[in-house]
C-alpha cells in the first residue's frame, strides 16, 4: 500500500467537501482578552477573539497570574511523575478539595483534560461492572462515546434530550441489569440545556447511576458557579458530575466529583489516570485561584450574560440568523461548509475578528456554523462591529436573512 498516497488523498477529499480545518496562529494577549496577536500570510495583526472557549476570561486574571507564578516559583514546572509516583503536589490535593466542596460531594479526582477525565471514568466504570449497559444521549461527546466504546460495554442511544425515551429505553432492559446514564448539562454545539431534574426522576425510578458532563456550564451557571444541576438545585441527586478546568476557569484539566468510594475506585482502576503524569503544579494553583474567585464573585456571570444578551440583539437587529437557546453559546447557522469556512476566512481578513467554523463531525452535514461565545471582556464597540460584519459578508455572499 502506498500510504503516502492514501493520506493525500483522505486530504484532498476534506479540502474538497470544504472540511479541511486550517488552525488560526494566535498569540494571546494577557490584559487585552478578547484581543490576540494573529500571525497570517500578511504579518502579525491584532485581531478579536469570538469563539474562546476561556468564557469569563479568567485565563488572564491577576488572582490566576499571581497564583501560577508563585506555585511556579516554589515548585517549578513539571509535577515529576504520575500521581501514584511521586508526582501529587500539595496543589493537586487542595484543587480536589475545593472541587468536591463546589459541588458539594465528598471527593473529586483531577485529570489532565476533560476529554481524558470522560474517556477514564466511563470505561472504568462501566468496564467494571459486571453486564453494565450505557444508556446515552444521542448528542454526547465525542469524549464520553470514546468511553463507552473503550468499555465494551452494552450501549443504548436516547433521543436527545429526551426523559420519556429514557424511561422507554430502560423499560426495555432487564429490571436487574445495572444501568449507567450518561448525558451532558450544556451542548456545546446547539447550546441547549438538558432538563436535568426530569431526567434524573427517570433515573431514580429504574435505579440508574448517573453521570453529567457539566464541562460548558461549571464557572457560568449556578451558586458559586457550580453548574447548572446547582442552579437547579438537583447536584446531590447526580452520582457523578464531570468538569473542566480549560473553559470558564481558564486554565487546563478536567474532574469528576461524586463519593469518595466511587472516586477512590476510578483513581485505583483507570489506566488514563494511573499511567498520565500528573498536571503541573502551577496550573493546579491557577486552577484553585479561578475556583476560589468564581465561588464568591457573580460579576463575572452577570456581565457574561447581558453580553450574550447584547450579541443576540445584535444579531436579530441585522438579520443574522442564530439559534435560538437558553446558554451562552450563540450559533450563527450557515447550512453550508465551503460558505461556513468563507465567512470565517473574510472575517479575519477584512474585519480582523476571529471566529472558527464548524463543520462535520463536530455538527451534522448542513449545519454548519459559526459559534460565537461571547465574554463579559467583549465592549459594545466590538459587539457592533460582529454585527456589521457579519451582515456586511453576508449581503456579499449572498445568504438568506433571518425573518
Amino acid at each position: 500500500m502506498n500510504f503516502e498516497h492514501f493520506f493525500r488523498q483522505e486530504l484532498s477529499s476534506l479540502k474538497k467537501e470544504g472540511r479541511y480545518r486550517v488552525f488560526a496562529d494566535l498569540e494571546r494577549q494577557a490584559g487585552r482578552f478578547p484581543k490576540a496577536t494573529f500571525h497570517g500570510p500578511k504579518g502579525p495583526r491584532e485581531v478579536t477573539v469570538w469563539c474562546s472557549n476561556d468564557y469569563l476570561g479568567m485565563g488572564q486574571h491577576p488572582d490566576v497570574l499571581a497564583a501560577m507564578h508563585e506555585a511556579l516559583g516554589k515548585c517549578g514546572a513539571g509535577a515529576g511523575g504520575t500521581r501514584n509516583i511521586a508526582g501529587t503536589n500539595h496543589y493537586h490535593v487542595m484543587l480536589e478539595r475545593e472541587l468536591a466542596d463546589l459541588h458539594g460531594k465528598e471527593a473529586a479526582l483531577l485529570f489532565n483534560s476533560g476529554y481524558m477525565s470522560n474517556w477514564a471514568a466511563i470505561s472504568t466504570i462501566a468496564a467494571k461492572i459486571p453486564d453494565c449497559v450505557i444508556l446515552s444521549d444521542a448528542l454526547n461527546h465525542a469524549s464520553m462515546i470514546e468511553g463507552m466504546r473503550h468499555s465494551r460495554a452494552s450501549k443504548v442511544v436516547f433521543a436527545h434530550n429526551d426523559p420519556d425515551d429514557l424511561r422507554r429505553q430502560l423499560a426495555r432492559l432487564d429490571r436487574k441489569a445495572p444501568k449507567f446514564v450518561l448525558f451532558e448539562s450544556v451542548y456545546s454545539m446547539d447550546g441547549d440545556i438538558a432538563p436535568v431534574s426530569a431526567m434524573l426522576d427517570v433515573c431514580e425510578e429504574f435505579g440508574a447511576f448517573t453521570y453529567i458532563d457539566e464541562v460548558h456550564s461549571v464557572g457560568l451557571y449556578g451558586p458559586r458557579g457550580a453548574g447548572i444541576a446547582a442552579r437547579e438545585g438537583q447536584s446531590h441527586r447526580l452520582d457523578v458530575i464531570e468538569g473542566t478546568l480549560g473553559k470558564a476557569f481558564g486554565v487546563l484539566g478536567g474532574y469528576i466529583a461524586g463519593s469518595a468510594a466511587m472516586c477512590d475506585f476510578v483513581r485505583s482502576f483507570a489506566s488514563g489516570f494511573i499511567f498520565s503524569t500528573a498536571l503541573p503544579p502551577a496550573i493546579a494553583a491557577g486552577a484553585l485561584a479561578s475556583i476560589r474567585h468564581l465561588k464568591a464573585s457573580d460579576m463575572e456571570r452577570q456581565q457574561h450574560q447581558q453580553r450574550v444578551s447584547e450579541v443576540r440583539s445584535a444579531l436579530d437587529a441585522a438579520g443574522i440568523p442564530h439559534m435560538m437557546n437558553p446558554s451562552h453559546i450563540v450559533p450563527v447557522m450557515v447550512g453550508d461548509a465551503a460558505l461556513c469556512k468563507r465567512l470565517s476566512d473574510d472575517l479575519i481578513a477584512e474585519f480582523d475578528i476571529y471566529v472558527q467554523p464548524i463543520n462535520y463531525p463536530t455538527v451534522p452535514r448542513g449545519t454548519e456554523r459559526l459559534r460565537i461565545t461571547p465574554t463579559p471582556l467583549h465592549t459594545t464597540e466590538d459587539i457592533a462591529r460582529l454585527a456589521e460584519a457579519l451582515s456586511s459578508i453576508w449581503s456579499t455572499i449572498g445568504l438568506k436573512r433571518a425573518a
